[in-house]
Formats: structure tokens, sequence, C-alpha cells
């Protein structure tokens, strides 16, 4: 690797690699790829370099933090695996259940690279370059020791079998996310009924943690705001149970109602 090819590829430019980008001080030992060109502004205002293509993206790649959105995961691998160097580690970030991990890494490693299952356990803002990574898979130790490299500072290998961060991070969004779906259906239902303070006191008498009205605002908040992503990951969570032999009768019902949120906050706005 000589001193102009850059140290680490980004494929995909969302929020995530946004976020990592400007909080980690990359700057040109970075190159990005994403199929918006829109995306090419936040690019360089990160001081990333913008890549033409995904080919001229990972010419000379060491590490790739794929961070695309999850219905489109396994479709990067599939199309972009061909233009990895031998060798070259393919860190795949997404919320995607085990299976499509372990698709995704056929096609990396029929391609002559090395494929890790990385699962981010939080959300990346405000955490940053602090949020926790779990890593799994036959690199996973060449993984993390590049990741920590590259600034991320909360990093554990949980296995070597592809699949298994994914498994942690999919099973634990089934209440994660739920819960936001039941605290925001539950507060609709109370709005309607004209109770909601007093259904929220009982609450709050129940559970002290945090006041429940708080609680369901920022419910609301998340699912309004990021409530498409969200739908497409318990999708994955979904599938994650089916493959388990669990019904996943909850987890699709709250698919339903992030996406539900998502969309109304769209048409408002």
């Amino acid at each position: 690797m000589n001193a102009q090819t850059p140290s680490l590829t980004l494929i995909g430019f969302g929020e995530a690699g946004f976020t990592f980008a400007l909080a980690s001080g990359w700057e040109d030992r970075a190159i990005a790829w994403d199929t918006d060109e829109a995306k090419r502004a936040a690019m360089e205002e990160c001081g990333v370099r913008p890549a033409a293509s995904a080919k001229e993206a990972l010419d000379g790649a060491v590490l790739v933090l794929c961070l695309v959105t999850a219905d489109q995961a396994l479709k990067a691998a599939q199309e972009y695996a061909p233009f990895l160097p031998e060798g070259a580690i393919w860190c795949d970030m997404n919320s995607v259940a085990p299976e499509t991990k372990r698709a995704a890494a056929q096609a990396v490693e029929s391609a002559g690279g090395r494929y890790v299952d990385v699962a981010v356990m939080a959300p990346v803002d405000p955490a940053r370059m602090n949020v926790p990574l779990l890593f799994a898979g036959p690199a996973a130790q060449d993984a993390m020791m590049l990741m920590r490299d590259a600034g991320f500072a909360k990093t554990r290998i949980v296995g070597e079998d592809v699949g298994r961060a994914s498994a942690i991070k999919m099973i634990r969004s089934v209440m994660v996310k739920g819960l936001e779906a039941l605290s925001s259906e539950c507060a609709a239902a109370a709005d309607a009924a004209g109770v909601f303070d007093e259904v929220m006191t009982s609450l709050d008498a129940s559970e002290k943690t945090i006041p429940w009205a708080e609680r369901v605002a920022y419910n609301r908040e998340r699912m309004e705001t990021h409530g498409l992503r969200r739908a497409a990951e318990m999708e994955e969570s979904a599938k994650t149970l089916l493959g388990l032999g669990v019904e996943p009768v909850m987890t699709r019902g709250t698919v339903e109602l992030q996406r539900r949120a998502a969309n109304a906050n769209q048409e408002r706005n």
C-alpha cells in the first residue's frame, strides 16, 4: 500500500458512515462510495475522498466497512465482491439476519476476500467511535485490530462463526424496537381514550427508571425519524426468529408500526 492509497474504504455513506467519518478524523485516509451521488457533498465535508465507482473505492482496499441499508447488504456484497483485492477484509456492519450475513460471506469469500460479521450494538449518534461493536468470523481478530487502529474504542469478538454477532443484535432488537412499538401503541390508545396522563402515571408507579411520558416521547421520535430503517432491520429480526423456529408474531407487528410512524412523519413534512 503506497502513500496515495487510502487505508479504509466505506461502502455506503448514510448516517453511520457520515457520523464515523466526522468523528474519527480519517479524512484522506478513507475513500467512500455510495450509489446516491448527493452523498458526495457529505463525504467532502468530512474530508473523505469520494470514489467515482465501487470498483475505484475497492481498488487496493485493505479494510472495508459496509454501511448500506439492511435491504441492500447482500446485494452490495454480491455486486462488489469481485472488485475486492485478495485478502481484503469486508466488515459487514449492517443490521441483517444471520442467514443474510452467511450468504454475503459466501459471495465475499468466493471472490478472495475475508468476511467479518460486525454488529453495531447502539445508535451511532451520539456514541460515535465509542459505539459497541461485536465481531464474528474467522478473520474477526484481524478485523478488530484494524478497526481499533481506525479509532473504534469498544470492540469484542463473540465467536468464529459468521452470523453469531448478527444473531445477538437481531434478537436484542426484538426487545428494543418492540418496546418502542408497544409503547407507541399504548400511548395512541391512551390519547384516544383521553387518559394519557393517568396511564403514564400508573406505569411510572410500576417502573421508576425514567418517567413513561418521556420514554414514550423518545420512542415516538425514534420511530418517526428512523422507522423505515428500523422496519427493515426488524424484517431481518423476523427472519432470524423464523430461522430459529420461533414465530415472530410481535416482531411482525413492530415492523408495521415502525414503518407507519415513519411514513406518517414523511407525509406531515
